[in-house]
């Protein structure tokens, strides 16, 4: 099954669309299915007292307010429709997430194939209503969230009109960067089995191993934010890929696709030709004359694997030699 790659611009072109169209040249020199931004109103999304998360202070500072801070950070309707139509000249998906009511019906509006909830609004009654009424399939992080918040949002949409099976699960740690320790991706798996949906994987570590991994662990989307330099000023961009790692990333994780096969096991046909070579044959001790029993003293297994297997080893044992054999020659039952 292919994982879908979905590349997190999220807020990394700085409120600057030129920024934003290289990140989706970006995205799509990577190998992403999609590139994702962020659609939201400041007024709407905090309030003037609003204050920011630790990594937001460390990457931009404290003078600045929360609110200030996503002021600068917005695209306006018309960058938004700029930056669908340059997704599909270059053919790749463009998503948002929406962070409230409004900004929803905006995406919907743009043609998004699917809806985004972000792990702020696990918790969002008025929201998640919203978004289950809407028709579209929906990925929902849940960054932040205990078992039962993630069972209270997905009854929520249900009730709503989304169907179950129309909604994925995305295992996520909200801290930027995520250390190792507090990845915990078994609760990926740990989704899919309390909830029975499919589930993905929304990373915020350092590095690609982790999203590797989730794939090999079963994630059918990947999302991993992504910039064009880590040293810009802005939440985000600490805690990215740059373009090459991207890259590395979707190349890893389609060789692990790959690698992972049908799950029979059953010998590869270059293992087949292989094992004429390493696996071994019964064969002469020493020369053996004709009408002389096969014993143990007198038989010895070694390489090639082209004669009788040493499966047959009692098997042989007291046969009458039917010929001669010189020390080292494969017998013959």
């Amino acid at each position: 099954m292919t994982t879908t790659v979905v590349a997190e611009a999220g807020v990394n072109h700085n409120g600057d669309l030129t920024l934003a169209m290289r990140l989706v040249e970006a995205a799509v020199e990577a190998g992403a299915d999609f590139v994702k931004f962020q659609t939201f109103s400041a007024v709407r999304l905090a309030t003037v007292t609003a204050s920011k998360a630790a990594y937001q202070h460390a990457a931009t500072g404290s003078v600045e307010s929360q609110l200030n801070m996503l002021r600068r950070l917005e695209l306006d309707p018309a960058a938004h429709r700029a930056l669908v139509a340059r997704c599909a000249e270059l053919r790749i998906g463009f998503l948002s997430t929406a962070f409230d009511v409004e900004s929803v019906d905006f995406v919907i509006d743009l043609g998004v194939p699917l809806l985004k909830i972000p792990s702020g609004d696990i918790t969002n009654l008025p929201y998640l209503r919203h978004v289950g009424s809407q028709g579209k399939p929906v990925l929902m992080s849940t960054g932040m969230a205990t078992m039962s918040e993630v069972g209270n949002a997905m009854t929520v949409l249900e009730n709503a009109g989304l169907p179950r099976s129309e909604i994925t699960l995305l295992h996520c740690t909200t801290e930027y960067p995520t250390p190792m320790e507090d990845v915990n991706l078994r609760a990926m798996t740990a989704l899919r089995d309390a909830f029975g949906v499919a589930v993905g994987y929304s990373d915020h570590t350092r590095g690609i191993e982790v999203p590797v991994a989730a794939v090999a662990l079963g994630a059918t989307v990947i999302e991993k934010h992504f910039t064009l330099d880590r040293d810009q000023v802005g939440p985000d961009h600490r805690a990215s890929l740059e373009p090459d790692e991207l890259r590395a990333m979707i190349t890893a994780i389609r060789n692990i696709e790959v690698a992972l096969g049908d799950g029979n096991k059953s010998p590869k046909a270059g293992e087949l030709e292989n094992a004429r070579v390493a696996r071994k044959s019964l064969v002469a001790a020493r020369d053996i004359r004709a009408g002389e029993p096969f014993s143990a003293e007198n038989l010895a297994v070694k390489r090639p694997g082209t004669g009788v297997s040493p499966m047959r080893w009692d098997d042989a044992m007291g046969r009458i030699a039917r010929r001669n054999y010189a020390a080292d020659e494969l017998i013959e039952l």
